[in-house]
């Protein structure tokens, strides 16, 4: 496993001005997806609640947020639909990850705005591989 995720490493290559806005409020979550992302070369802010969400977004201008919907503070899915309710942050994609495993929760969670959905506990080959897949069709 750690070889093929540093094989995909290798494989990308334009990621450095990258902006990623992780909001996860578990602890280990947070620093591990923080820090393979870092790794990955991809630049990172990571939030553990959605209080400071958008004054965030405002200031980091993220490409692109990875969202997890149990937050303490604040429910993921008001954060989705309030993102969508504004034009100049609704172009950004949104990755949930979340441990909703219902299929209704992933689908009001695409419904209100995300772009891909996954379940903990989570591959971070297939995330890489979202992200990428997100930032090379906005570039089209």
């Amino acid at each position: 496993m750690t070889a093929q995720l540093l094989n995909i490493n290798h494989q990308l290559g334009s990621n450095q001005a990258r902006r990623i806005l992780l909001v996860e409020d578990h602890y280990l979550n947070r620093m591990l997806l923080s820090d393979y992302l870092s790794y990955c070369g991809y630049d990172v802010q990571s939030l553990s609640e959605g209080s400071a969400f958008f004054s965030t977004i405002e200031k980091f201008q993220p490409d692109l947020m990875l969202l997890d919907l149990k937050l303490p503070d604040v429910d993921g899915y008001s954060l989705l639909k309030q993102v969508q309710q504004k034009p100049h942050l609704s172009k950004i994609p949104i990755i949930v990850v979340s441990a909703f495993a219902f299929k209704a929760d992933q689908e009001l969670a695409m419904s209100l705005g995300a772009r891909h959905y996954f379940v903990k506990p989570l591959k971070l080959k297939d995330l890489i591989l979202k992200i990428e897949e997100e930032f090379s069709s906005r570039h089209r």
